[in-house]
Formats: C-alpha cells, sequence, structure tokens
C-alpha cells in the first residue's frame, strides 16, 4: 500500500503505521475482515447470446466479421483471453443452457431437447453462488420452462422472446416493455448492478440476449447499416453433402428451407409491404404503428430492388444468403453496443479490476457454410462455441487458449475463482489453470463428447454423438438412419469428405471408436441415450413441418 496517496504530505514511521492499522475493537477488526473477503471474491458479469457465431466476432478473424466488426466484444478478448477451441455438448439453445448452469452433461441434468421441463430444483451454479455468500441475478432470455431458481432477481423474456416489445415474466407478472429487446436487457443488466444489488456482496450477473436468434430482426438503427455491403459467402455455400446422409435430409438450407416472409422479410410483389410465407405473424404484428412505418420505409427500396432484379437459380440462392447475412450482422451490431455499454459502466465504476467479464453464446451458428443455417450439427461451426474472458487480477491481456474446452466446464470454473469448492458431481473441469498459465493446454484434455437429440423437430437434424480430438471427428448418426462419419480437421477443415470406412484411416477409425466407447463410460452414456423414434412420428413430422413451411411435401 502507498501510504502517500493516503496521507497526502504525511510521513510515518514503519512502527507507527503498522500500529496504526491494527487499532481498533474485536467488532471493527471482523467488519474489515468482511469487507476484505467480499472484495477479494471476484464479481461475475456473465453475457451470453443466442446462436452468435464465432464467425460474427471479429476477435476470430473470420471474413464475415472483417467487414461488420464487433470492436466492444473484441475489448475483452484484447483484456483477456480468447479461446479457440471452445466446443458445446448439444447444440441447441434449453439443453446448452442447462449444461452450463449444472455442469453435467444433457443426460444427467435430465435436459436433453427443447420442449422437456428444466428439473430446477437440482444443484446449478448460481445455487452454490448464493451459498458461498454471492448475490445473484439474470435478465434476459430463461427458455428452460418454469421459474428461475437459485437467484435473489429475475426477470426473463417470455419463451423464446420477441425483438420488438417483448414480454418479460417476473415474480407472478408478465408485462410488455417497449422497446428493442437487446436494448432493453442491457439496460436491464447495468440497472442491476447500479440500483438492486448489495453493494456489501460479490455479485453473479448472468445478461442473457435473445438476439442473434432466428428471425434476426435489427434495430431499427441497423436496418439499412450492411445494406452495402458484399459478406463473403463459404466456399460450401452450396454443397451437395456428398456421403453425408444426414446432412442431405437435413431441413436448414438458406435458400430452400427459409420461411422468405418471416425470415428474408420478402415482400409478396413490388410496392406491397405485406410479406411472404410468415407462420409466425407475432413478431411483426406486436411493432407499434410507428416501428412498423420505420421498418417498411426501410425494406421496401430494397424489396421493391430485388423484384425489379428477378433473380433465379443461384442468383436467387446467393441474395438469400447476403439479406440473412445483413440482416443477422445487423442484430449483432446491437448487441456489440450493449456490450460496449456494459463494460463502458462497470469502468465508470471502478468495477473491472475484481469482475471476471465472460463474453459467449449458447452454441455455434452457420452463417452458410453446407448451405445452412442454424445449428445441431457436430460440425465445426455449430459445435465450435465463442469464449472471451477477462479478469485483469488473473488473466494476461491478449491471452489465447487452444486447449480443448466445453460449456462443461463454465461452472466449475466460477466456483474455482470464487473460492468454492467443485462439486464431484459436476462433469467439467475448471479452465482457472489454463487462464492464469499454471497449466498447459496440451494437458488440459485429449476429446470432447458430444450428443443430440432433438430428432424429429425443427430442422430435422438426426440425433448424432460423436468424439473430436485436435484433430479428428467421429459421428454417429442414429434414428431413422445408421450411419458413421469420420473427419481429418487438419486435412479437411470444412469437413467436405467423409472418411469413414477409409483403408488410409482404418487405424485413426479404430483408435476413435475406442476413445469414444472410454468418454461414454466416463460419462455415464447409458443404452437409454440410444432410443430410436418411431418410424410413423418421423414420418408425421416431416409432413407438418411441410405445412408449416407452406409445402405440400418435404421430398427426403
Amino acid at each position: 500500500m502507498q501510504f502517500s496517496r493516503v496521507f497526502p504530505g504525511l510521513h510515518f514511521s514503519g512502527i507507527f503505521i503498522i500500529s496504526l492499522l491494527f487499532i481498533g475493537c474485536d467488532q471493527s477488526k471482523k467488519k474489515t475482515e468482511k469487507e476484505e473477503d467480499s472484495n477479494t471474491k471476484p464479481n461475475i458479469v456473465y453475457i451470453m447470446t443466442d446462436d452468435h457465431a464465432a464467425q460474427a466476432i471479429s476477435a476470430y478473424g473470420h471474413p464475415v466479421s472483417q467487414v461488420a466488426p464487433t470492436p466492444n466484444i473484441d475489448r475483452i478478448a484484447t483484456n483477456g483471453a480468447k479461446f479457440l477451441n471452445n466446443f458445446c455438448t448439444n447444440s441447441i439453445c434449453g439443453p446448452s443452457r442447462a449444461v452450463i448452469l449444472t455442469g453435467k452433461f444433457s443426460h444427467l441434468n435430465g435436459f436433453r431437447m427443447n420442449g422437456e421441463t428444466f428439473d430446477g430444483s437440482q444443484p446449478t451454479l448460481p445455487k452454490y453462488l448464493k451459498k458461498a455468500g454471492y448475490q445473484t441475478a439474470i435478465v434476459g432470455k430463461w427458455h428452460l420452462h418454469g421459474k428461475p431458481q437459485g437467484f435473489d432477481y429475475w426477470k426473463i423474456l417470455n419463451d423464446q422472446g420477441n425483438y420488438y416489445n417483448p414480454e418479460f415474466i417476473h415474480e407472478n407478472d408478465t408485462t410488455i416493455v417497449n422497446g428493442y429487446a437487446t436494448d432493453i436487457i442491457t439496460d436491464m443488466g447495468i440497472d442491476w448492478i447500479k440500483e438492486k444489488r448489495d453493494k456489501d456482496k460479490p455479485f453473479f450477473l448472468m445478461v442473457h440476449h435473445k438476439a442473434p436468434h432466428r428471425n434476426w430482426m435489427p434495430p431499427l438503427r441497423h436496418i439499412n447499416t450492411y445494406d452495402s455491403v458484399n459478406f463473403p459467402l463459404p466456399e460450401t455455400y452450396f454443397s451437395t453433402h456428398e456421403g453425408q446422409i444426414a446432412a442431405q435430409q437435413q431441413q436448414q438450407t438458406i435458400y430452400e428451407d427459409m420461411y422468405e416472409g418471416h425470415d428474408l422479410k420478402m415482400t409478396v410483389a413490388k410496392g406491397s409491404d405485406s410479406l411472404k410465407h410468415n407462420p409466425w405473424t407475432s413478431d411483426f404484428d406486436r411493432m407499434t404503428p410507428e416501428q412498423r412505418k420505420a421498418w417498411n420505409a426501410a425494406y421496401r427500396p430494397k424489396n421493391d430492388a430485388f423484384h425489379d432484379a428477378n433473380l433465379k437459380g443461384k442468383d436467387l440462392a446467393n441474395w438469400k444468403g447476403q439479406r440473412y447475412l445483413r440482416d443477422y450482422m445487423g442484430t449483432v451490431a446491437a448487441v456489440d453496443e450493449g456490450v460496449g455499454k456494459i463494460l463502458d459502466y462497470l469502468e465508470e465504476q471502478g468495477l473491472t479490476e475484481n469482475t471476471i467479464i465472460v463474453y459467449t453464446t449458447d452454441q455455434g451458428f452457420y452463417l452458410g457454410e453446407k448451405g445452412f443455417f442454424d445449428k445441431r450439427f457436430m460440425y465445426e461451426e455449430s459445435l465450435a462455441m465463442p469464449l472471451l474472458i477477462q479478469y485483469p487480477k488473473h488473466i494476461e491481456k491478449g491471452t489465447t487458449i487452444d486447449a480443448l474446452t466445453q460449456n462443461l466446464d463454465f461452472a466449475p470454473t466460477f466456483l474455482d475463482f470464487a473460492g468454492v469448492e467443485i462439486p464431484g458431481s459436476m462433469q467439467g473441469q475448471s479452465l482457472l489453470p489454463l487462464l492464469t498459465k499454471s497449466e498447459n493446454s496440451k494437458d488440459f484434455r485429449d476429446a470432447v463428447y458430444y450428443h443430440y437429440y432433438d430428432f424429429p423437430a425443427f430442422h430435422m437434424v438426426k440425433r448424432h454423438y460423436g468424439i473430436r480430438t485436435k484433430r479428428y471427428k467421429l459421428i454417429h448418426f442414429y434414428d431413422d438412419i445408421d450411419t458413421w462419419e469420420l473427419y481429418d480437421l487438419k486435412e479437411d477443415p470444412t469437413e467436405k469428405h467423409n472418411l469413414y470406412g477409409s483403408l488410409e484411416y482404418e487405424k485413426v477409425q479404430k483408435k476413435l471408436h475406442a476413445e469414444l466407447i472410454e468418454l461414454q463410460k466416463k460419462y455415464g452414456v447409458t443404452q437409454d441415450e440410444f432410443k430410436k423414434t418411431p418410424a410413423a412420428k418421423v414420418e408425421q413430422a416431416y409432413e407438418n413441418f411441410a405445412r408449416l413451411a407452406g409445402k405440400d411435401q418435404k421430398v427426403k
């Protein structure tokens, strides 16, 4: 401690200073110790978006993000650590959130797919932190059904939430909050830190955004932001999925499966503001007359130009890809601004030094790779999650971590930083040794396990599980099909060539099978996880989704 700053102009001997510091009654000593303990436990601000691809964060260097940068999100990478190989365990919204809260795989936390009910009574990260003296809060997207447990304060979006004038649930009240969801959630997070927290306690705040989830409605200020930008579409945009049966049978191709009105904001004719196929009208109907007027004024010239162009074939497919990326990045721009507001507020209040700030999402997302949007598959774009963490006390600026990490590791990490014993029931590993460079990335984990269950469901991606090592990936698709895929990520990073059954990779394949079995044993995966859906139910699902898409039938 530099005493000249505390007592300017005064000079004390070392003995007198020490005596002065320790004068006081036992009660005041206890109070000081309590304050010291509170101040040494780090605050945690956990910012999570929904479906934010790493390709859309400029700190990761992807060509898409270089023409639509995210300078505020990048601040966290600059001031802390960037994870290069962070993956989810189950690439879909609700299940990923359950994994993050519990530190357990889906088959153990009981939430395998959207539509199931999360058992909120089980031990979770906020409950452990609360027991350790933290004040806990969550604002924004919950998407686990039922009320959040373990939080001192919560205000959550109703179901998926809407971009404009969304409904929020707090205790027993559901209220429409006028405005744009990303801005509202950002302000709610700052307001909680500013007005609602107990300043004598360390805090854990989860700020969960809807954006950039489907249907990618930018705020009015960003509707035209990227109109003149031609985003680079991936080389695999027109993939034929050779040797990939599950990819051939999915329903998440941009130019085949996006709803032209709801997703792409296309209109029925030149001069009209009426949308083409739009099965979920509430996203637009809930806008105020003023908002809708501004929206139509921005989109009509773009849609009229499209009608004049009369595009067909690949030209139309490319146009749809550009419209998707421009809207998607417009929603990301608002998220980046919100992150900037939170970072600025923490800095202004002197909270940055003792606060762990995290930016991540619930899983990866496709920006046209293989022609896809959405997630679900174990292919890289869906499996990989961006993860940025800053904590000035313990993480060096500009740190990069290439260890194989997962969202399974988040809960153990936060408990470790908070000085809380990590429960033996958690299946993840603390990232603290990696962040503080006390453990080498090479020694952290040899492989990650993945298991996706949500079939038959939206986009009709088959159930599958697999293993990813630093170089290879083995996937088994099952249910109404039974196929394996193997990829050499070093030689084939875009995963175009299924090598399963190749004589050249026979030894690699055998080794991966053995490692996969070992991981399943380690994580307690039983035969119950490989159940198949009755054929009639699968067929009915195809018919239902064809009707929802406005098609007579979906050719499989």
